[in-house]
């Protein structure tokens, strides 16, 4: 990434960088802490440990925080990374919501805005958006300068040589060519793109119903269907990033050999296991005042047997998704995302049920904890991985 750069190792530079670096670190993870205890923990010497905390406050990246006693009627004073030194904007992008938060290094969250997505089109959806992120900034009473990353989620696969993205249906006009210019242009610089379950993912890895899991699949199901899925803390991604894109798994009917016409938009996985699926199920069924899957679902823990027929219908659908995860990836573990996932309660005894009938590889199957804050909290955690470096480096470099 631009504006990044690696120290030469050896050079009484360089190692300061490097100290300085590991000094940075060590308040980011484990807090304020004296002069003292930064040169016990790094192994540092303290003049080398003095050194760099005045060359990291100097540069904005540290600061006095108050006094600790050391018990011996002295009081040492605390230093802590400074989360003022730099900012990031997280971006959550659906077919019916627009979500923009942005935090500090310290993982503060300084400003959230919520909307519902009315854009008809890529140009509208790309205003939008830079309309939103901009109305955050300025509430958090900063500038496009204090930004230091921007990280936008959604549905699809980032095509760095269209500049666009593949396989989002439900975004119309998404796939344009140039459409990540044009957001790049509406957000600004140092522009991050990502597909919404892969940040889904890693959310619920690191605060979330993942943690400590080395194997996992996160299925996001909404108004579309997708899978995150993380190897011993990577996402995996597959050879053209479409790893996880199992809305295109065949379901149901398959199209004949000798029968003509281009891969639909829509996987049939998709069609038949997204949220407009339960209700067009409720329906068949005979409930015809269903309007939506949260409506489903609530009638379902009312008690209506309708309801209930077309909830056990869904979930045998997941349980035949489960399991074809399950025989490819083997997985310890799969997290229910997406706006079904605030449905587990209904849903996770019968997938258990319909996919022990399926298969032999039965993964454990949970609730997602983050709910609608999963792909914001993801955005934030990939965007502060970065930045935290990034800020280092010109601060360092400017001092």
């Amino acid at each position: 990434m631009a504006g990044v750069e690696t120290p030469a190792v050896g050079t009484p530079a360089g190692m300061r960088k490097i100290n300085q670096r590991a000094v940075l670190d060590l308040l980011r993870r484990g807090g304020p802490a004296t002069r003292p205890q930064v040169a016990k923990d790094t192994g540092l010497s303290k003049p080398t440990v003095s050194q760099a905390l005045l060359a990291l406050e100097a540069a904005g990246l540290a600061r006095p925080t108050g006094q600790t006693s050391t018990g011996t009627g002295r009081s040492a004073v605390l230093y802590e990374a400074d989360p003022t030194a730099g900012y990031v904007l997280g971006v959550d992008i659906g077919r019916e919501h627009l979500r923009v938060a942005v935090s500090d290094l310290g993982r503060t969250l300084v400003a959230r805005r919520d909307e519902r997505n009315t854009a008809r089109s890529g140009a509208a959806l790309v205003t939008a958006v830079g309309k939103i992120a901009a109305d955050a900034v300025a509430e958090a009473g900063l500038t496009d300068g204090d930004i230091v990353l921007r990280v936008v989620g959604s549905p699809g696969v980032a095509d760095p040589e269209k500049r666009c993205f593949r396989h989002a249906p439900n975004l119309p006009g998404w796939g344009r060519a140039g459409l990540i210019d044009d957001l790049e242009a509406a957000l600004g610089p140092d522009l991050v793109v990502e597909n919404d379950a892969n940040l889904t993912a890693v959310g619920e890895w690191e605060s979330g119903a993942a943690r400590g899991a080395s194997v996992f699949g996160c299925i996001t199901i909404g108004t579309g269907v997708g899978m995150g899925l993380m190897v011993d803390g990577r996402v995996f991604r597959g050879a053209t990033g479409a790893a996880g894109e199992i809305g295109y798994l065949p379901y149901g009917r398959t199209r004949a050999a000798d029968e003509p016409g281009a891969p639909p938009a829509r996987g049939h996985l998709e069609e038949a296991t997204a949220a407009q699926s339960v209700v067009r199920g409720a329906r068949e069924l005979g409930l015809g005042t269903a309007k939506s899957a949260r409506e489903v679902f609530r009638l379902a823990r009312e008690g209506d047997e309708l309801a209930r027929r077309a909830v056990e219908t869904e979930a045998d659908r997941l349980a035949y998704t489960i399991a074809s995860v399950a025989a490819v990836i083997d997985p310890e573990l799969i997290v229910l995302g997406g706006g079904m996932g605030t449905a587990a309660d209904l849903l996770l005894e019968p997938i258990d049920r319909a996919l022990r009938a399926f298969t032999p590889l039965v993964p454990k199957v949970v609730q997602g904890e983050l709910g609608e804050e999963a792909v914001l909290t993801g955005a934030i955690s990939v965007g502060l991985r970065a930045a935290e470096g990034l800020v280092f480096d010109r601060r360092v470099g400017a001092a």
